[in-house]
């Protein structure tokens, strides 16, 4: 076994990491993790996919014990404004498709006319995020949806549901108070904190990483070394010098510019998605935690000025926004060609990022330290397991960048040059031979992108359906099979929905609850 792991960097990477190496080895391996005082964290507010619930339930972490404690909420969507026109909206839910004789509910919906909405009559999330539901009533318990096989399983509650059925939210947090709080879990488990500046990075003859020096500690000496210093690559990509690869050609949003608004969430109360409004150069992403709204705008360069961004998010706050200290971010999108060098693997912003539009950020650190164990080396270093783990983080970050290219080219909007640029610009390799296809036949698990990213067939669905901007079709077989049965199915997605958003309590209410109850 490898001994010795030095993390080098905290926040929501570093302890992320550090928590997660903790609740694996226990005491077998030896965990140390230095931050710089001086260096402040990029995050901002997080949203999240659902996958995040494993990385929570692996550690043995209740939410009413770290929900409360980083100001966190549900999210049970994505939230689209305005990316086929303005005023249109439509949800990405964590919902999957019913299926209906084997084909998905949202191909009937198309086979019917495609009338009205497709995520309000062929999904019951979207109606909970308008009512501003609580996923889980006061008592603790989550709503259960009825099986996405089509069977007759009426809605309920029942905590048996997170295992039936595709786990229904993720949440929405702030990432330095999470930082915070894994801080205090993994150094209860043993993970050793150092703050202080690491002022050289030492190899040895072999061009592996000997140890790092700092300027009060000395050096610290490791086995295996993880870089979480952010865009900054200090290990890998300065020291070692792996090269990062671009992805600017297919995704040009590369600034942001973010708000932290305290609002009154009694009076507004919290809507359980996540919002992305399209904007004249980008978007603007809107997350609602308890206590305050994380608000920005993520932009390219080429087409605004950081002052011409920060007036426009001003602007779409409003008045809330006076006075209050924007953060200006530049990002580096793209990827570390392999994540994992000789003894030093790159986790979170040092192996690669996107921008946030679904909410991956966090996602690609839980799947770097989760491949991560599951690859963990021994003192022989096999380098089929370096090989392997970079062929997982590359792929994973290869398909997210496919499914935000379909973003902007299936997007309908093209009002100003920003837009219609999306729909020329250069596709990611095999992206524009699978639109061809889905015009004629909705997205499956055989013509989406075929490594695993996070995101399944339903999601390109969603988009594709929301987005507006690519002709489709439905299944032709569907003209030949009784339609009965998919009649009734949209019939009880609506029953579905009107009696969950009579059920469950606002998602306000639940918190205020959460917070008032007495800690575990």
């Amino acid at each position: 076994m490898i001994r010795n792991v030095v993390i080098v960097g905290g926040g929501t990477a570093g302890w992320m990491t550090a928590s997660y190496l903790a609740a694996t080895f226990d005491s077998a391996v030896s965990v140390t993790l230095v931050e710089s005082k001086n260096v402040p964290t990029i995050g901002v507010g997080e949203a999240t996919f659902s996958t995040i619930r494993h990385f929570f339930g692996y550690l043995g972490l209740k939410e009413e014990e770290w929900m409360p404690e980083c100001h966190a909420t549900y999210k049970l969507a994505i939230r689209f404004e305005n990316w086929r026109e303005p005023g249109h909206r439509f949800y990405h839910p964590f919902e999957r498709t019913r299926l209906v004789d084997g084909f998905p509910l949202t191909d009937w919906w198309l086979h019917f006319g495609g009338r009205d909405r497709f995520d309000d009559d062929c999904f019951v999330i979207p109606a909970l995020c308008e009512r501003k539901s609580s996923p889980r009533h006061l008592d603790g318990e989550i709503f259960e949806r009825r099986e996405a096989n089509g069977n007759n399983t009426p809605a309920g509650r029942s905590t048996m549901a997170e295992q039936r059925n595709q786990f229904p939210y993720a949440y929405h947090f702030d990432a330095a108070l999470l930082a915070r709080f894994l801080t205090g879990y993994g150094t209860a488990r043993g993970v050793r904190h150092v703050l202080d500046d690491v002022t050289d990075v030492a190899l040895d003859e072999r061009g592996w990483i000997s140890h790092v020096t700092t300027a009060e500690h000395g050096p610290l000496e490791g086995d295996l070394f993880i870089d979480c210093t952010g865009f900054r690559g200090m290990l890998l990509n300065k020291k070692l010098g792996e090269p990062f690869q671009s992805y600017q050609e297919t995704l040009p949003n590369d600034s942001a510019v973010a708000l932290r608004v305290p609002v009154d969430v009694a009076a507004r109360g919290l809507r359980p998605c996540t919002t992305a409004t399209a904007q004249d150069a980008g978007w603007i992403w809107t997350i609602p935690l308890y206590g305050r709204i994380g608000t920005g705008y993520v932009y390219a360069s080429d087409y605004i000025s950081p002052d011409e961004a920060e007036r426009a998010l001003r602007e779409f706050v409003g008045p809330e926004a006076d006075g209050l200290e924007a953060n200006h971010i530049k990002m580096r999108i793209g990827r570390t060609r392999n994540p994992w060098v000789n003894n030093c693997v790159g986790i979170g912003l040092t192996a690669g990022f996107v921008e946030p539009l679904e909410s991956t950020g966090i996602f690609f650190i839980q799947n770097g330290v989760e491949q991560l164990v599951k690859h963990f080396p021994d003192a022989n270093w096999n380098e089929s397991l370096r090989t392997s783990y970079n062929n997982h983080i590359g792929r994973m970050m290869d398909g997210v960048r496919e499914f935000l290219s379909l973003h902007y080219y299936a997007a309908r909007r093209a009002d100003n040059q920003y837009w219609k640029d999306t729909k020329t610009r250069p596709l990611p390799d095999g992206l524009a031979a699978r639109v061809e296809l889905w015009r004629a036949k909705l997205p499956d698990s055989e013509s989406v992108f075929p490594h695993y990213h996070g995101f399944e067939p339903y999601s390109y669905q969603a988009m594709l359906l929301g987005l507006g901007g690519v002709p489709l079709r439905p299944s032709a077989a569907l003209g030949a099979i009784d339609e009965a049965g998919a009649r009734r199915e949209l019939e009880l997605v609506q029953e579905e929905a009107r009696g969950l958003a009579a059920a469950l309590p606002g998602q306000h209410e639940y918190f205020a609850h959460l917070h008032g109850r007495p800690r575990a």
